[in-house]
């Protein structure tokens, strides 16, 4: 299972004040990550913002 507290796509709602995904799931998507059954988002993307500065180098 993924984490989403270390995900790009995971950003904070300043109007609603709390964390949300920025991706649509599909329903069978939604159901299997509510549901907690080894749901491995194909979404999942690191939020590495030094990632670009090691690749400059």
């Amino acid at each position: 299972m993924t984490n989403c507290d270390s995900c790009v796509n995971y950003v904070y709602d300043e109007e609603a004040e709390y964390y949300t995904c920025e991706v649509n799931l599909d329903q069978d998507e939604m159901y299997r990550f509510l549901s907690g059954t080894n749901f491995d988002c194909p979404y999942y993307s690191a939020d590495d913002e030094y990632a670009v500065v090691r690749h400059q180098k």
